[in-house]
């Protein structure tokens, strides 16, 4: 078994969902007592996001890019940022270590090819939305993803940033993003990404017809093909 390095911290709530996943996955997996190898470094997600509002993308970099290294030096085989927003500075902490850096667009894209589906929707934070980095990672693996109306970017960043990140589970915002879900699945898209690994307490595949792929669950099954291999 490969050891499995998480850069968590963004927020420390989806950290403990990777954790969970990658435990549960392991015991699954292989069964008995068996627990995934893990190397950890979390970060403080208040500091990253005043960096962020900055525009100071460099600073959140060399932060990123030292817990990274960190989980490297522990014994790490290879990484997952826990986050979909500070994959912005993937590149940069890509370069500081020496191990493969899984990005989280590229396992999605994969995993949307393999089940046939051409045309998704993307959820994510605001600033994820309107800064479309990641979801033009995914277009270049060959598919059209959509984005919600721009008129519901507030709400979710909302959603986020002041229920999730606490783990305040409302079921008035639960049912607001399922109509967001439903919107995209009337435009014509084949699935729905929660393209925000706190996006991923609110709603769960199992909840909704719609076929919906959460980040944390992609990244984790992936991660755990990779270490078990």
């Amino acid at each position: 078994m490969q050891t499995i390095g998480l850069v968590g911290g963004m927020s420390w709530e989806s950290s403990a969902a990777y954790y969970e996943g990658l435990n549960k996955g392991v015991q699954q997996r292989l069964g008995g007592l068996h627990s995934a190898k893990i190397a950890m470094v979390s970060v403080d997600l208040a500091e990253l996001t005043e960096l962020q509002e900055k525009g100071d993308w460099d600073a959140v970099a060399t932060i990123l890019s030292e817990a990274a290294r960190g989980v490297a030096a522990a014994g790490a085989d290879f990484i997952l940022l826990g986050t979909t927003t500070f994959h912005l500075v993937y590149d940069q902490v890509a370069a500081a270590v020496d191990v493969p850096v899984l990005h989280l667009a590229d396992i999605l894209a994969d995993k949307c090819k393999d089940m046939g589906v051409t045309t998704v929707g993307f959820v994510g934070t605001k600033y994820t939305m309107e800064n479309t980095f990641f979801a033009e990672r995914i277009a270049d693996h060959g598919l059209d993803v959509n984005l919600p109306d721009p008129l519901h970017m507030e709400t979710l960043d909302s959603i986020v940033y002041d229920e999730l990140v606490f783990r305040k589970i409302n079921p008035s915002s639960r049912k607001r993003l399922l109509t967001i879900v439903d919107e995209l699945w009337d435009s014509g898209v084949s699935a729905v990404l929660l393209g925000s690994s706190e996006l991923s307490l609110l709603v769960r595949p199992e909840d909704v017809e719609v076929p919906v792929l959460d980040v944390i669950t992609v990244h984790v099954e992936a991660a755990l093909d990779r270490a078990l291999a």
